[in-house]
């Protein structure tokens, strides 16, 4: 296999699993260096219904789980597997619930550079571990500095429409394709996995993924010179 195994990640900045998962899914690439990848992260709106200014954290957990005291116990035990993983879920310092349509906006636009993966980790970083609030342009402008983009196009990018239809549309056909739970990663459109799963697990899928997208090719090949 002589083409990079593409990896589709759909998954949204304000969602736990998604930061946990994207740190498995590097330690199961680490694991399987003969498979060359791809990955592409894809957006997904973890909660649609929160405005485009974001609100109150506690107002969204209330709305959420019925109050910020139910979601307690859900947030240690995240919070314990985000440690886990080298990673710090700082439950205490959310202040804001955002609406993350101008973070995939970013980590669109980050593509050009290169830096998509980045973007995307300093965003989440930025939101679970400094308590960030998303929804403030200028935090957004600095986080995409921080990975090497222009910060006055930047900032008259978001200041404009430029991709809105177009990371809604896409994040809405995830929807659509019955994808209800993220992260969920797309092994080279072959296998599909729903969950932050083991990095064990996710290398296997990246295996078995591979042997079908090289099957399927051979396949097509012999029908081809038949």
């Amino acid at each position: 296999m002589t083409e990079p195994l593409v990896i589709d990640v759909v998954s949204d900045v304000v969602c736990p699993w998604c930061f946990i998962g994207k740190r498995r899914l590097e330690k199961a690439v680490a694991m399987r260096p003969d498979i060359p990848v791809e990955i592409r992260w894809r957006p997904y709106f973890l909660n649609d219904w929160v405005p485009r200014e974001g609100m109150d954290r506690d107002a969204y957990l209330t709305a959420k789980f019925g109050s910020p005291e139910r979601y307690q116990g859900i947030a240690g035990r995240v919070a314990a597997a985000a440690e886990a993983e080298g990673l710090r879920y700082n439950v205490g310092a959310i202040a804001r619930q955002p609406n993350t349509l101008d973070c995939h906006r970013l980590i669109l636009w980050a593509r050009n550079t290169g830096t998509a993966p980045e973007m995307k980790q300093r965003l989440m970083e930025l939101y679970f571990t400094e308590g960030a609030d998303l929804t403030d342009r200028e935090v957004l402008v600095k986080a995409a500095a921080d990975c090497g983009m222009d910060a006055e196009l930047t900032r008259a990018l978001l200041a404009s429409d430029r991709d809105v239809d177009r990371v809604t549309q896409e994040a809405m056909q995830a929807k659509e394709a019955g994808i209800d739970g993220v992260p969920c990663f797309i092994f080279g459109g072959v296998l599909a996995v729903s969950g932050a799963q083991d990095p064990i697990y996710l290398a296997d899928a990246m295996a078995r993924a591979r042997d079908e997208v090289k099957r399927r090719s051979d396949l097509a090949v012999s029908t081809v010179a038949s």
